[in-house]
């Protein structure tokens, strides 16, 4: 596999619009043209460096192959939890070949060093968040329960 670069969101702005697609087209119930989010403005609040949400995406052969977040909010029936890794997702073409597990290291890495001491994730169908990668990096499962459209299963990882 050709090296992973992670890198910050509000590096690559460039990036945006093929984000927005993947959101929408990922997460059609969400984002979609019914549904009650908007990439756009998500994925431009995410362009942070040191204050919360900040995105990060990873770029493989200088195309971005994924992108994750790291959240004060992601799962709204857990608002008490925080912060979130959120929006984790790989370009279908990418996946299979350790990015998610590198964004996820990253955003665990981001936490660690805003003072943050454990960082949680909800994982569903259609979520993007593959639970064998959480589990192989050492989340803990908290809970399931109903939310949005399907299950979520929250994990907390310690720092």
């Amino acid at each position: 596999m050709n090296t992973v670069e992670v890198e910050l969101l509000a590096d690559h702005p460039e990036a945006l619009p093929s984000l927005r697609e993947w959101f929408e087209r990922e997460w059609a119930p969400y984002y979609g043209p019914d549904g009650p989010g908007d990439a756009t403005t998500d994925l431009w609040e995410s362009c942070n460096r040191e204050k919360l949400p900040i995105a990060m995406v990873a770029i493989v052969d200088d195309e971005i192959a994924g992108t994750a977040a790291l959240k004060a909010e992601s799962v709204s029936t857990h608002k008490h939890l925080r912060p979130w890794l959120a929006a984790l997702l790989v370009s279908p073409e990418f996946r299979r070949r350790g990015i998610a597990e590198c964004l996820i290291a990253a955003i665990e890495n981001k936490a660690q060093e805003l003072g943050f001491h454990s960082i949680y994730v909800g994982t569903g169908e259609g979520s993007g968040t593959p639970e064998s990668s959480l589990r192989k990096r050492g989340w803990e499962f908290v809970e399931k329960g109903p939310y949005f459209v399907s299950d979520v299963s929250i994990f907390r990882k310690t720092l």
